[in-house]
């Protein structure tokens, strides 16, 4: 039952950063929203960054498992980074309000920690992508610098998600996904 409402709190977090106006989010209005007083959300969670850190912990379990899924099923380089890079603009555009997180948007005024893991994750899709790269270059013979390619493929996966994010949902990470791969992977 703990185990339940925990969920359902992060649930209706993420929920609320999906809103278009970016008013910051207290205990006071989450605790509104789920129709119960802000002390039964410390029952459950310490503090408010530890439910933001809740968020986090669902959204690299959730990256990093389809990245090693993807890694598994994929031998091949050039498809790991296109399907990772594919995977990360749907999970985005299927969680609007993890994006926000994704982006430090709902971070801002929060324990600075919390950036910090956001941070590491992108240093470690980054790494993910540079394997990929050097697999490709195995297979493939052609050599390429692995490490500027697999950031400007984070960049661009970061600026995607920024788009998404500004433009109040509306323009979605995955447009124009086919044609930009192509550009990104041919580089």
């Amino acid at each position: 039952m703990a185990g339940e409402r925990k969920q359902q709190i992060l649930e209706t977090l993420a929920k609320m950063l999906e809103a278009p106006k970016r008013e910051k989010i207290t205990t006071a209005s989450l605790a509104a929203k789920l129709d119960v007083s802000e002390a039964a959300l410390y029952r459950h969670f310490a503090s408010k960054a530890q439910m933001f850190e809740g968020l986090i912990v669902f959204i690299e379990e959730t990256i990093f498992g389809l990245i090693n899924k993807i890694s598994t099923e994929e031998t091949e380089g050039l498809r790991q980074v296109q399907r990772i890079i594919t995977m990360l603009l749907v999970f985005a555009e299927k969680n609007p309000g993890m994006t926000r997180v994704l982006i430090g948007d709902a971070l801002v005024n929060e324990d600075e920690k919390l950036q910090l893991r956001i941070n590491q994750l992108y240093d470690r899709i980054e790494v993910t992508l540079k394997q990929s790269l050097r697999i490709a270059e195995t297979q493939t013979g052609n050599k390429s610098d692995a490490e500027a390619q697999a950031n400007l493929m984070v960049c661009y996966v970061l600026g995607r998600w920024h788009q998404f994010a500004k433009s109040s949902f509306k323009r979605k990470p995955t447009e124009f996904v086919q044609q930009q791969m192509t550009a990104l992977i041919n580089i």
